[in-house]
């Protein structure tokens, strides 16, 4: 990353325009849908979720003006997660589990070398899956973390006690000056400001998988449980589209081509590095990525208990902003901006991310579940706004000429909500009374 040179009012990134407040008045016929998400807002009937609640998808096609996979609601009102609970049912887990002995006993190195990969940081799904398959299967896990934006000290401390269980860890930092820049980028142009840190999650393994020479990476629960494709969830392994590519040519970080981030922003290859997806041909065809899950029931509330008893893994101290739990989404400080900005892009946030899996588990009724999401979602995420404003702030000590390519380099709250409001889908949101609210 170098200085570049900036001609006088050359603004690259400027501040947000005055939404038409017209658009977002409560008696609108017709309300513009943003992002392709379906018009007509579907409730599930047995759980939280709304079809308005995206899907995974390939981080690396992600701009303004990519139509969003969302979760499925059909003529029956019930979401694709929820079915796909209900098959689980029916799944023979005796058989699943010789499945997945049969797969170990492929791959299980007997001199001690590693053998597979579990990517991670440390949070209760990864310490819970190490752990697995060291003790119960023989394996001989590598673990592979990309550093979280800002940890939390409860984060980090989980982080040492995953480590401190038995496991080795492979820990890639990306250039701090790099990352604080990329998320910027990305909370202006996409609202995602977890955006680089998801993309480093997803990318680094596989790069140190192939590296390494380990064939096998195993990740926790497959995203289809969470309303992606229901064939998603025929298989164990983990399709190679969202973490490769045939070539870098059509690539967007944080909204924005390669190209541009190179000339204007003046980002060196090594600087994009970590948020590049592979080239196919270069892990082979030996990479074999699996889904722990399909071998064995996932079930949140029992992967952190597993992970303390065994491992030490903590709760954070205080409720997550937000949602009423404390056991998920615990290590980065941007994960409460990351939830919020949800809300504001898509009606729901971590409560209803939360509640619905409850619900689906038979831990929460639904009535308790809506009664959480009018609760918390949505809340403001107050708690680090200092440090988190601080991290996104694109000062001339630190950038230099670079800050000049932003009309206002300072993030403070009054920018941040002024940005929200240019991500408020009329469909979703009205203003009554000077506040925002959800349409019903």
């Amino acid at each position: 990353m170098v200085d570049c040179h900036v001609g006088k009012n050359m603004f690259l990134i400027k501040k947000p325009k005055k939404i038409d407040l017209k658009t977002y008045n409560r008696g609108v016929n017709s309300p513009q849908n943003f992002y392709g998400l379906p018009k007509k807002i579907l409730f599930c009937k047995q759980c939280t979720y709304t079809n308005q609640k995206p899907n995974s998808e390939q981080e690396y096609k992600h701009n303004i003006n990519k139509k969003k996979p969302t979760l499925k609601i059909q003529a029956d009102e019930i979401c694709s997660a929820c079915k796909i609970q209900e098959k689980k049912k029916n799944i023979d887990w005796d058989k699943r589990k010789k499945l997945l002995e049969k797969l170990c006993d492929k791959y299980r190195k007997k001199n001690g070398e590693f053998d597979c990969i579990v990517p991670g940081s440390g949070g209760k799904d990864s310490f819970y899956a190490a752990l697995k398959l060291k003790e119960e299967y023989g394996m001989n896990p590598l673990t592979v973390t990309a550093s979280p934006h800002l940890y939390t000290d409860w984060g980090r401390k989980n982080f040492y006690s995953w480590l401190g269980s038995g496991f080795s860890n492979y820990l890639f930092t990306p250039n701090i000056k790099v990352q604080r820049l990329l998320t910027r980028l990305s909370l202006e142009k996409l609202l995602h400001p977890f955006q680089p840190f998801i993309m480093g999650q997803m990318y680094f393994p596989p790069k140190i998988a192939s590296q390494l020479g380990i064939n096998l990476i195993f990740y926790g629960e497959n995203p289809s449980e969470y309303g992606n494709k229901s064939s998603e969830n025929e298989v164990p392994t983990k399709n190679i589209n969202y973490f490769t590519t045939k070539n870098h040519k059509n690539i967007f970080i944080s909204g924005l081509k390669i190209s541009d981030l190179e000339k204007k922003f003046k980002l060196s290859k090594n600087d994009l590095y970590p948020y590049l997806p592979l080239k196919r041909k270069e892990i082979g065809k030996k990479l074999n990525v699996q889904y722990l899950g399909f071998y064995i029931p996932w079930h949140p509330q029992e992967c952190y208990y597993y992970a303390s008893q065994k491992g030490g893994f903590e709760v954070s101290p205080e409720r997550n902003v937000g949602t009423y739990s404390k056991y998920a989404s615990l290590d980065d400080k941007m994960d409460d901006l990351h939830w919020y900005t949800t809300f504001i892009k898509f009606g729901i946030g971590r409560a209803t991310y939360d509640s619905s899996q409850e619900i689906r588990n038979k831990e929460i009724t639904k009535e308790e579940g809506l009664n959480l999401v009018k609760k918390y979602d949505g809340e403001y995420p107050a708690r680090f706004e200092k440090e988190i404003f601080e991290y996104l702030t694109i000062s001339q000590d630190d950038y230099g000429d670079i800050s000049k390519l932003f009309e206002k380099n300072k993030m403070d709250r009054n920018y941040f909500n002024s940005l929200c409001d240019q991500f408020r889908s009329p469909h979703i949101w009205y203003k009554e009374n000077n506040k925002w609210k959800i349409r019903k």
